[in-house]
């Protein structure tokens, strides 16, 4: 895999950055700290230990833009829509975090993620840790359940035919997979022993276990509004396990931020019956208004008379 190189003193930035962000969310309030002094600590002796004053970080740049499917429309606007007027609210007792901010807490969040250890049956059977991509600004957040083959060959969640029909949902909304924020429950895909092909649902210990790089994550981006896909997504969220047929389209609150729970793309793909695709648009028209998103006619009327 491909490693970029960070010197000592970009170490001693990011660690100063980082105590700064903490010291500042704990002055105003803040009840949660994503990154701990634990975190703090493992980063100073991560700096001391370099060799040769150099530590290499694996490389997550994002994998090249995935074709489009025909099971949306082609996207609505040429170029992405500027964010509403009104800027985004942090969720109560978390301070706005500027972007600098967010991209160092995020670097190394990242970082520890791709070596982390924790459960010992993942970390042998995986090709590679898939941490999340685009924006850490964006006021729209996606979560799916955990990464498949594909998306653990390339190490960056939804790149497989669910994730491009994910791909042209977002584009459909006006937004491009750069401008909205992409995560999983699970950072690593659930081994599957014995098996060559399929995956399996993640248990609830692995969820549990992994749970706390997700809830950094959302704490970073403070996001506007947050898309559950699928049931998996709901209950590592919200520990809900009620069906996502019966969730779907009702918003829920994650960390003060609000949630539309949807179907999964990869159940679109195995029921391809446009009434199913319009129920999805509707959940995502809901968070365009949400959002403060203007909607045209046109993106109104997907699917309508399915």
């Amino acid at each position: 895999m491909n490693t970029i190189l960070f010197m000592s003193d970009r170490y001693q930035q990011l660690l100063e950055a980082t105590i700064r962000h903490l010291e500042d969310k704990k002055a105003r309030g803040a009840k949660f700290i994503p990154l701990s002094q634990e975190t703090l600590a493992a980063l100073d002796s991560a700096a001391v230990r370099e060799a040769n004053s150099m530590v290499a970080v694996p490389d997550c740049s994002p994998a090249r833009p995935l074709p489009a499917l025909p099971l949306f429309e082609s996207s609505v606007m040429a170029s992405p829509p500027a964010r509403a007027a009104s800027p985004a609210t942090a969720p109560p007792g978390a301070a706005p975090l500027d972007l600098q901010t967010k991209q160092a807490a995020m670097t190394e969040l990242r970082a520890r993620a791709m070596v982390c250890q924790k459960c010992p049956h993942l970390a042998a059977s995986r090709k590679n840790v898939v941490f999340g991509v685009g924006d850490v600004d964006s006021p729209l957040m996606f979560v799916g359940e955990a990464p498949g083959a594909d998306e653990d060959e390339q190490g960056e969640p939804f790149v497989g035919k669910a994730g491009q029909l994910l791909t042209k949902i977002i584009q459909t909304m006006g937004f491009t997979r750069d401008t909205v924020y992409i995560a999983n429950i699970l950072k690593c895909r659930p081994d599957t022993p014995g098996q060559t092909i399929g995956n399996r649902k993640p248990t609830s210990e692995e969820m549990k276990t992994c749970l706390p790089y997700l809830l950094a994550q959302v704490d970073l981006v403070q996001p506007q509004v947050i898309v559950a896909l699928g049931a998996i997504a709901v209950e590592g969220l919200l520990g809900k396990t009620a069906g996502i047929t019966r969730l779907r389209g009702q918003w829920q609150e994650f960390r003060a931020v609000p949630v539309m729970p949807t179907y999964h793309p990869a159940y679109l793909l195995r029921n391809q019956a446009p009434g199913e695709r319009r129920k999805v648009w509707e959940d995502m028209l809901r968070v365009l208004e949400r959002l403060g998103r203007s909607i045209t006619e046109k993106q109104r009327n997907y699917f309508l008379n399915a």
